[in-house]
C-alpha cells in the first residue's frame, strides 16, 4: 500500500510539473507571437491607412528602379532570371522538399518536421494575409514584368525568408565553423536580393517586400521556438542557433566518416 501511494504521489508531482510546464509554453508561445507579429500587424495598417510617408517610399522606389529598368534591357532581363528562376519560390521551395527528405532519410525526425512545417505553414500564412490585405500592385506605364494575385505582403520575399532559414540552421548543423559565415552571407544575399529584383521590376511596392520579410521571420520564430521547446522535452540541450538547430547531425555524419573530424 506504502508503494502504490508513494507511486501515485509521484504520478500526481510528474502531472503538476508538466502542467506548469504546459501553462508556460503557452505563455511563451503567446508572448513570442504577439512579439514576432506586432511589427508585421503595424504595417498592414499603415499600408491600410495609405500613411502619406510610407505611400511616399513606395512611388518613389517604384518609379526610380522602374526608370532604370527600361533603360536598361540587359540588366532587367537578368532581374527576371534571378527572379523567376534562381529565387523563384517554387525553387525554393523545392530546395527545402530536398533538404527535407533528406533529413528524413537520416532519421532526422524533429528536423524534418519542422522544415516541412515551416514552408507548409509560411506558405498558407501568406496567402491568407494576401486575401486579406487585398492590395492591387503597381501600375506603371510601359511595365518591365507581370505578376498575377495581389500585392501584399510579397510571396516571394516570404518564401525567401522562410526558405532560406530553413536551408541555413540545417547547413550549421553540418558545415565546419569557417563555412558558416559563408552560409549566413548567402542566406541574406538571398533574401535581399529577391527584396531587390520584386521592386525592380516593378511586381511590388517596397511596403510589400518588408511586409513578407516581417511575416516570414515571425513564422520561423514561431516554429523554431516550438523546436526547441520539444528539443527539451527530448532531454536535449538547446543551442545556440550559430549551430544550427540540430547540431547532433554533424556528430553522426563525423562519426560515420572519421577522416572528416578534422575539417
Amino acid at each position: 500500500m506504502v508503494v502504490r501511494a508513494g507511486a501515485r504521489r509521484l504520478q500526481q508531482h510528474r502531472r503538476q510539473v508538466a502542467d506548469r510546464r504546459f501553462v508556460m509554453r503557452l505563455t511563451g508561445a503567446a508572448t513570442i507571437a504577439a512579439l514576432a507579429a506586432a511589427p508585421f500587424a503595424l504595417l498592414v495598417v499603415l499600408v491600410e491607412s495609405r500613411w502619406t510617408p510610407l505611400h511616399r517610399v513606395d512611388e518613389s522606389a517604384a518609379r526610380r528602379l522602374h526608370a532604370v529598368a527600361t533603360d536598361h534591357p540587359a540588366w532587367t532581363q537578368a532581374l527576371r532570371v534571378l527572379s523567376n528562376w534562381v529565387w523563384d519560390p517554387l525553387t525554393l521551395r523545392g530546395a527545402v522538399l530536398v533538404v527535407t527528405l533528406w533529413l528524413l532519410y537520416r532519421r532526422a525526425w524533429r528536423l524534418a518536421a519542422w522544415s516541412a512545417t515551416t514552408a507548409v505553414a509560411g506558405g498558407l500564412i501568406g496567402l491568407g494575409a494576401k486575401l486579406l490585405v487585398e492590395r492591387a500592385r503597381p501600375s506603371l506605364a510601359d511595365p518591365v514584368a507581370h505578376a498575377p494575385g495581389y500585392s501584399f505582403p510579397s510571396g516571394h520575399a516570404m518564401t525567401a525568408t522562410t526558405s532560406c532559414a530553413v536551408l541555413l540552421l540545417v547547413a550549421l548543423s553540418l558545415v565546419p565553423r569557417r563555412w558558416r559565415p559563408v552560409c549566413w552571407a548567402l542566406a541574406v544575399l538571398s533574401v535581399l536580393g529577391v527584396g531587390f529584383t520584386r521592386v525592380a521590376l516593378g511586381v511590388h511596392w517596397f511596403s510589400d517586400i518588408v511586409g513578407g520579410w516581417l511575416l516570414g521571420a515571425a513564422v520561423v520564430t514561431l516554429t523554431t521556438w516550438a523546436f526547441e521547446a520539444w528539443r527539451t522535452d527530448a532531454g536535449l540541450r538547446p543551442t545556440p542557433l550559430a549551430q544550427g538547430l540540430e547540431p547532433e547531425l554533424r556528430t553522426e555524419r563525423t562519426a560515420a566518416h572519421p577522416e572528416r573530424s578534422q575539417a
